[in-house]
């Protein structure tokens, strides 16, 4: 296989196939790629992910589905004179933590933060509270107003795409956020999180052994059924994500683009480097436009400065982030203990948060 940049024409078909239809199975694979033998793809996607270029099954998770009460997904730019693991400490006391990494930033700590949201106003107290004590210097707070689409790279795309067309008419995926419409119970509850998590590639017998050594008593049938009710019912999708790249060859950053217009800043999430050899996620914001990308580094040289010629981007924020290397950043299933079956809502426990926070902060004398 060698150097990424020198994939052979199979190896990119089927990355780019996979990407593009992830619920192909490995029969359909073989179908739709050079590749004789399902034995082979097989081996072929296990080189790939000792690569740490392919990730998956993963399945996302449409959280406007889970419950009656709103919940959504709330993201975060926080900034500290805090040491890292300080700062850590204190968001993993907040239950409804999602994500965090560390920004590459010349002078404050900067991290990409994401929570679930249950109570907006209450999830801001709680980090204004962290700003009140100095842990925190500043945080920017940004509710999802989207679902998020994941596109994976075309490994037949430019490694330095154009933006010249972003602003072109397209046709735009559907980004509505879902609504409760299923009741669910616990046991599809407590398969999600392994779901959510890609853990050991959502193999349902690993999930149901991790579950018996919770002394949980689900059988094989239960656990199956939930799976298929919750794929059925949309509230989890499967998906891959695919690096364009080795994991160190790869430039990663959040870029933000406040664009006035809905459906221009739709069009502009949907054209951005699409068709190119980049891995992108995007997602609307109130006013603002979100995508993560994982591109060559060539790409980003001159993004910031390309992106200066296109008079709808009103405001722009960038946000190189630290190598995806070892296991720096923090990725957390969504904490669904505090559901109520009856009333099929989740609420977080904000006030208890707090409490540990001032516990904390007193321990630490501050």
């Amino acid at each position: 296989m060698g150097n990424t940049h020198d994939l052979s024409r199979s190896e990119k078909e089927l990355l780019t196939t996979l990407g593009r239809y992830p619920h192909l199975s490995m029969k359909e694979l073989v179908n739709r790629t050079p590749y004789k033998w399902a034995s082979t793809v097989v081996k072929k996607l296990e080189q790939f992910k000792k690569l740490r270029m392919l990730w998956g099954p993963v399945y996302d998770v449409n959280y406007g589905k889970l419950c009656k009460n709103p919940l959504h997904k709330v993201f975060c730019i926080i900034e500290s004179n805090r040491k890292n693991t300080t700062i850590m400490s204190y968001l993993t006391s907040i239950t409804s933590l999602a994500w965090g990494i560390f920004v590459l930033s010349p002078q404050k700590n900067v991290l990409n933060v994401g929570f679930f949201s249950s109570n907006d106003e209450k999830l801001k107290g709680l980090l204004q509270l962290l700003k009140d004590n100095n842990i925190i210097a500043n945080y920017t707070f940004r509710v999802y107003g989207s679902k998020r689409i994941i596109e994976n790279p075309n490994f037949f795309g430019d490694i330095n795409p154009s933006l010249d067309n972003v602003v072109d008419p397209c046709d735009v995926p559907d980004l509505s956020l879902g609504c409760h419409d299923t009741e669910w119970n616990e046991c599809d509850l407590a398969v999600l999180p392994y779901l959510g998590a890609g853990y050991k590639g959502g193999k349902l017998i690993e999930i149901l052994r991790a579950e018996k050594r919770m002394d949980r008593t689900w059988t094989y049938t239960q656990v199956n059924y939930s799976f298929k009710k919750m794929l059925n019912n949309g509230l989890i999708e499967k998906k891959y994500i695919i690096y364009p790249f080795e994991t160190t060859e790869n430039s990663v950053f959040n870029l933000f683009l406040k664009i006035e217009d809905k459906e221009m800043a739709q069009r502009i999430l949907c054209n951005f480097a699409r068709g190119a050899r980049v891995c992108r996620r995007y997602i609307l914001f109130e006013g603002w436009g979100m995508i993560h990308c994982m591109c060559h580094p060539m790409f980003l040289a001159d993004l910031m400065y390309n992106l200066d010629s296109i008079e709808e981007i009103k405001a722009k924020e960038i946000y190189h982030l630290r190598s995806l290397r070892g296991n720096s950043p923090l990725f957390l299933p969504p904490d669904v203990k505090n559901y109520d079956f009856d009333s099929q809502t989740l609420e977080y426990p904000y006030e208890v948060c707090e409490e540990k926070i001032k516990e904390k902060l007193e321990s630490e004398g501050r």
